[in-house]
């Protein structure tokens, strides 16, 4: 390689870095003032997402999301900067953004749908809900999925878009719920009597509410008996217990006062046991 040749490589050089050296501090100026700022920027964005009261779930996701989006703004920034042809990139990027929603829309629905509970908040960890023929305790809500715990000590993963899409029952949201407990007297019965003993039997349940009061009234008339509905009030927890118990103490009150049913097998009026 002869003298006048490097002589060109070395100019060539220099200008090229006479050209590019701004353009490097700059940029590595932006890199650092920018991911600095965005660094408290996400510290301030979980304070108010905290004081505005975001779940402990949603509230990292967020800061998250946003940190990222804001260090990929930097990222492009700096790109333009130092002079990088950003077109191809971003086409690149859109179609590719594009072919992942087509292929993730139930996971991306589910998103969606979580991002509204935990924001909207229709019930949170520890409330019983009922959707559709589904009930138990939340245990967990997730981006994707709600966790509930059956009575049954099942866990249910519901989509968090079911729970969007449909009705959901919030058992917890006043702090009590009402049992329903069907019981049957035959029409030769003094109603009233009836209702006296059940109300009896009812104060004989610990963990039933005296307020409100138990409700009892007649729901049906059936061919050989009629049926009475009992809703007393207890707190969520409790539910499956109180039912257990509240069925247990109108059968003990049934058979102390001699209250007569109809058996179904054989339509017969017999007495009830112990």
């Amino acid at each position: 390689m002869d003298l006048d040749k490097l002589n060109e490589y070395l100019i060539l050089a220099q200008e090229k870095i006479i050209f590019f050296l701004p353009k490097i501090v700059m940029a590595g100026l932006i890199f650092w003032v920018g991911f600095k700022v965005i660094k408290k920027l996400v510290v301030w964005l979980g304070v108010v997402l905290e004081k505005a009261g975001f779940s402990d779930t949603l509230r990292p996701f967020l800061t998250s999301t946003a940190g990222v989006l804001l260090k990929g703004a930097v990222l492009f920034v700096i790109a333009s900067v130092i002079g990088a042809d950003l077109t191809g990139l971003v086409a690149i990027l859109a179609a590719a953004g594009f072919a992942i929603g087509m292929a993730l829309q139930g996971s991306l629905g589910n998103f969606a749908s979580g991002i509204l509970i935990l924001t909207l908040k229709p019930y949170k960890v520890g409330d019983w809900i009922q959707l559709e023929d589904k009930f138990g305790r939340v245990e967990e809500i997730g981006i994707f999925s709600t966790d509930v715990l059956t009575p049954g000590n099942k866990i249910l993963i519901i989509p968090n878009s079911k729970v969007t899409d449909n009705v959901v029952t919030n058992y917890s949201e006043k702090g009590m719920i009402r049992l329903e407990v069907t019981v049957t007297m035959p029409y030769a019965e003094s109603f009233p009597k009836v209702q006296q003993i059940i109300q009896n039997a009812l104060r004989t349940v610990p963990k039933i509410l005296e307020e409100p009061k138990a409700e009892i009234g007649i729901s049906t008339f059936d061919s050989h008996n009629i049926e009475l509905l009992v809703r007393p009030y207890v707190i969520p927890d409790d539910y499956w217990e109180v039912t257990f118990e509240t069925n247990k103490a109108i059968k003990k009150a049934f058979s102390d006062h001699g209250i007569n049913v109809a058996y179904s097998e054989g339509i017969e009026i017999g007495v009830i046991g112990e």
